[in-house]
């Protein structure tokens, strides 16, 4: 599985959380304290916004730990909203184009998951991107299918909504193959606004979550970043958290998806 980071509020340096705390997250490309495997080597990236609608991106298939770039850059990128993300694969090649955060106009997303016999319903899930976005696939992971067919459920006006739809599409694809293995579906959009966190699994077993608001920041974690200097609360499995630092508060909202949670395996 992988490790990220989402952060909305005051500009900091990047630095500030990917390189600085006790359990940063180059820290945990490394030693990750509640993923499914403890190293996280298979490429890193950071999106960004500053002066423009669409957020910068830097991906690069390296570990973290071993990228010279990647300490420079984040104590010079001074950014009120950004992604960062170190991977962990779950099948498809380590390359750039794997790497997350993924960019499509304004949006950033980040995963942290599976879906089940990707291999074996791969082409019925790129079938749920449009034509017209299809062109934007670069990679081959089933992240970025999710993030591209989620645009196509409508993400630019009801970014919600359209992800549930989604999810239930790839339940819907899964129950049709007979897939047993769970999706699992730990994410992250913005549209340089809001953030959207999802905490979703088809099993009992869904990718840690959690956030944390103080101070005009929203900073949402696949695990805390250090031990009791911050109160970090547990996003529930089955729900979204929607905020962004400027708001100081967030919504947790249930999902409630139509499709039943034990269908894929049915």
């Amino acid at each position: 599985m992988c490790r990220w980071i989402a952060y909305s509020g005051e500009p900091i340096f990047l630095g500030e959380l990917i390189a600085d705390p006790e359990n940063s997250l180059l820290s945990q490309s490394l030693h990750a304290r509640e993923a499914k495997v403890e190293t996280n080597g298979d490429g890193f990236g950071f999106g960004w916004y500053a002066h423009r609608d669409e957020p910068g991106l830097y991906r690069e298939s390296l570990p973290a730990w071993n990228d010279e770039n990647l300490r420079s850059l984040s104590n010079q990128i001074r950014s009120p909203m950004f992604f960062s993300h170190i991977r962990a694969s779950t099948g498809t090649g380590t390359n750039r184009s794997n790497c997350h955060p993924f960019a499509c106009g304004r949006w950033l997303f980040m995963h942290n998951g599976q879906v089940g016999n990707y291999a074996g319903n791969r082409r019925r899930m790129e079938a749920l991107i449009p034509d017209d976005l299809y062109s934007q696939r670069l990679g081959t992971t089933d992240s970025e299918v999710l993030f591209l067919a989620a645009h196509g459920r409508g993400l630019d006006d009801d970014p919600f909504g359209a992800v549930c739809a989604t999810i239930e599409d790839v339940l819907g694809i899964m129950a049709e193959t007979g897939t047993t293995e769970a999706l699992r579906f730990t994410a992250a959009f913005t549209d340089g606004a809001d953030i959207y966190g999802f905490r979703y699994s088809s099993d009992d077993k869904a990718p840690s979550l959690y956030y944390c608001t103080e101070k005009s920041r929203l900073l949402i974690v696949s695990e805390p970043l250090d031990d009791g200097k911050h109160d970090w609360q547990a996003v529930p499995p089955g729900h979204a958290i929607i905020g962004n630092g400027a708001s100081n508060g967030v919504l947790i909202k249930p999902m409630r998806l139509r499709r039943n949670l034990s269908d894929c395996a049915a």
